[in-house]
């Protein structure tokens, strides 16, 4: 069967983020991919020149209104991640609920992409929309501890929050929920961060079961962009290609995402040149160079299953 993705995101002519990061990975393991782009930028604002432009949500709704017209507004899968735009926000929301009425089995995966490490980087009233219309709606949602810690109100410092934080997140919603990172200690040290997810299955027989699951993760030591939009599309693909095992799923995810990183920072050291800080152009990631690794990733990272209970 053709599995089709609308994906609403940024679009950069140069570099990897937002669709660009998203739709070639989702290609590869064998998705249609439909685009919107959210924003039409030159290259990513790390640069330090950047121009382009931004979508309004009117022009977001022509654009969606045309798809529809043809009546090829049926999809299997929504991807969103970054929007810093209130009235663009409720539009998508707009968007997804027609779409999910259309097609009640149709998965929504959310990156709520709102900070990291303490600081908001879009508005804070974009808050209230994502707790009371966006998580609700959304089956899949990969944020960072801060913004788990955001949409819930609660702290994670421990192992043991960051598992209640999870649940907390269920109860919104999505039955699937991946903490991408956090500032928990590794039991590896300080080289590895941790990363989490849950998956609450209802089974055949009406119980349902709740698989929790631990990863470990090397760091490595430069800023990427559009990880975040690489691992939300990735985690996209492999759920739906192992429904019902969120470990191999995650372990597939991060393990590309790791040839990914490694072929990158390997690459800018090498044309940045010995003792130089590789630039941001050199840093993009090299996403065509590790097609093999998005269709076959040899597994580097094991995922720990924490508990696995039935109600």
């Amino acid at each position: 069967m053709e599995c089709r993705v609308l994906s609403i995101q940024s679009h950069v002519v140069r570099g990897y983020v937002g669709n660009k990061s998203a739709t070639f990975p989702l290609q590869v393991l064998g998705f249609e991919v439909d685009s919107i782009n959210s924003v039409q930028f030159s290259n990513h604002t790390g640069y330090a020149h950047w121009k382009g432009q931004v979508l309004t949500a009117e022009e977001l709704n022509v654009l969606y209104e045309g798809i529809k017209l043809n009546k090829v507004n049926q999809y299997d899968y929504i991807l969103t991640g970054y929007s810093r735009d209130m009235s663009f926000l409720e539009t998508v929301v707009d968007i997804i609920q027609e779409l999910k009425k259309a097609n009640p089995s149709l998965v929504y995966v959310c990156d709520p992409v709102m900070g990291d490490h303490g600081v908001m980087y879009v508005p804070e009233h974009l808050l209230p929309v994502y707790r009371e219309k966006v998580v609700p709606l959304a089956d899949t949602l990969t944020p960072n501890q801060f913004e788990a810690e955001l949409l819930t109100g609660r702290k994670i410092n421990t192992e043991k929050d960051a598992v209640e934080v999870m649940d907390l997140l269920h109860n919104m919603g999505p039955e699937t929920v991946v903490l991408t990172s956090t500032d928990l200690p590794s039991k590896y040290g300080d080289h590895y961060l941790v990363a989490l997810g849950s998956q609450k299955i209802v089974n055949e027989d009406g119980t349902n079961t709740c698989q929790k699951i631990c990863m470990d993760i090397p760091k490595v030591d430069a800023v990427f962009v559009g990880t975040g939009d690489l691992f939300a599309a990735l985690l996209l693909a492999w759920t739906h290609h192992h429904p019902k095992d969120l470990k191999t799923a995650c372990e597939k995810t991060v393990s590309v995402m790791h040839h990914v990183i490694k072929r990158t920072i390997s690459y800018a050291n090498e044309v940045a040149g010995p003792g130089n800080r590789p630039s941001p152009a050199q840093l993009e990631l090299r996403m065509v160079q590790s097609k093999a690794d998005i269709e076959n990733p040899a597994i580097v990272v094991e995922a720990k299953v924490l508990e696995k209970s039935v109600d």
